[in-house]
């Protein structure tokens, strides 16, 4: 009887998050749809066209970019979640003592040499 009891309260549990996301996703319906059912339809040629910063558009949005713009981005985004790891590693710098020097230098190690690799082959060199 206590097994039945034990597993019907961890269910119970689950109720209050499965009751929020209901809600919430609710409340996201309900703001979209009386958004559209009450705000202003007035769609003047002004209003549908093109607005970049103030800037009147000149010419098609639709031109190449370089390889190197997306390599570039990659890599920030690589190596900038990458370090987001060093900072538990420094708050518990004393509490990991010499072995979790040793394993954040097998971490930081690969790193490194991505990092050697891509400036070698010059991949982040603009020309």
């Amino acid at each position: 009887m206590q097994e039945e009891i034990a597993v019907s309260s961890d269910s119970i549990n689950y109720i209050a998050i499965f009751i929020q996301f209901i809600v919430a996703g609710g409340f996201v319906v309900t703001t979209i749809f009386a958004t559209h059912l009450l705000g202003p339809k007035r769609k003047t040629a002004d209003k549908l066209e093109t607005f970049e910063c103030g800037i009147d558009s000149i010419g098609n949005a639709r031109l190449p970019f370089s390889i190197k713009y997306f390599l570039v981005a990659i890599l920030f985004v690589l190596f900038d979640v990458e370090v987001i790891f060093f900072y538990p590693w420094a708050v518990n710098f004393d509490e990991l003592g010499a072995e979790g020097f040793v394993k954040m230098l097998c971490f930081v190690a690969p790193l490194l040499l991505g990092y050697l690799y891509i400036v070698k082959k010059g991949a982040l060199k603009w020309e």
